[in-house]
């Protein structure tokens, strides 16, 4: 077992002062768990905005936490490098979950979530027979699309799995040269528009059903390719559905990960439950990397000039470093 870095007295003694009051304690914990804003952390943990604003500060000050700015919100995250943040997770790897305030936290924390989900499935269901026309305000579909088969392109793939499916574009985009092709989405409303356009181009290999995207029902290395399109921005933790997507990757399978770069749209959030103004690139990077993935490529295509498109579109691509050693199940890293 690896020996802790050593860090300096200061290092730890501020750590230690800013982590050593119940709610800042309380705080990290939350961290832990999910990025959050300090309305989340207001509701979950019963306290005002400037008490709650000034643990934050103090966290922040002793590199506990990270703050960064999506147009008008501000989100905070446990600190994921330097010595302070080791300090963190070693703090909270402790912590018993049924302690009464942790569980009660995790509570509060699982109903904010669930509130977030069945907003932004409301959504779905009102907007589900226009959704392509509502993508019209990013780059244009025909640059995506043809952006999406290159990334693609290097080597054939069997299996396809599509995270939030929507109305099953992706799956039409990538039928050909598939043996088997699988929609996940949450929507009802999603589901039935994306089996109407497998069916009326006649994709039986392709199929659809519902299903949560951070517990998928599928067994571990299930597909060659997954793929999720234009729906981080709508998840409180996309770090957690890319673990997700990676768990169900077969050895030396591609991840590709297709959203919008970051914008300052603020009526997105409440005209179109978008949760995240996009990603910068090292966002959806290192959440790769975090789940052993190789980041293969970044590319980001902006709109046409004089289009209606506002907003430019990323792409990620990660690939499994595990090697199937053909006619065998063995792998290799």
């Amino acid at each position: 077992m690896a020996e802790p870095a050593q860090l300096s007295f200061a290092v730890v003694n501020a750590a230690l002062k800013a982590a050593g009051e119940g709610t800042r304690l309380r705080i990290l914990a939350l961290l832990a768990e999910l990025e959050l804003t300090v309305s989340d952390l207001m509701e979950i943990l019963r306290q005002s905005q400037p008490r709650v604003s000034r643990h934050l500060r103090l966290l922040a000050e002793a590199g506990l936490v990270e703050r960064f700015r999506e147009g008008s919100w501000a989100f905070f995250r446990l600190a994921e490098q330097g010595g302070a943040a080791e300090i963190a997770r070693s703090l909270i790897a402790r912590l018993d979950p049924t302690d009464p305030i942790i569980a009660r936290d995790r509570e509060r924390l699982a109903a904010v979530r669930s509130t977030r989900a069945a907003a932004a499935q409301s959504y779905f269901g009102r907007h589900a027979a226009h959704w392509d026309e509502i993508r019209k305000l990013h780059a244009a579909d025909a640059a995506v699309e043809a952006a999406i088969r290159a990334a693609l392109a290097d080597r054939p793939f069997r299996s396809l799995l599509d995270l939030g499916t929507g109305t099953g574009r992706m799956l039409e985009l990538l039928a050909g040269g598939i043996e088997r092709g699988l929609g996940l989405d949450l929507s009802r409303e999603m589901l039935a528009l994306a089996r109407a356009r497998l069916e009326r181009a006649n994709l039986r290999h392709c199929s659809v059903r519902q299903s949560d995207i951070y517990d998928l029902a599928l067994p571990r290395d299930s597909f060659d390719v997954v793929v999720i399109h234009q729906v981080l921005h709508f998840l409180d933790d996309g770090a957690r559905a890319i673990r997700e997507a990676a768990r169900v990757l077969r050895p030396g399978g591609r991840l590709l990960v297709i959203d919008f770069a970051p914008h300052d749209l603020e009526f997105l959030r409440e005209a179109h439950a978008h949760r995240r103004l996009g990603f910068a690139p090292e966002t959806v990077a290192q959440w790769l990397s975090a789940v052993g993935l190789e980041v293969v490529s970044q590319q980001n295509l902006a709109p046409e000039p004089g289009s209606e498109g506002k907003i430019a579109v990323s792409l990620w691509l990660g690939r499994d470093r595990r090697i199937l050693i053909a006619g065998s199940t063995r792998e290799v890293a």
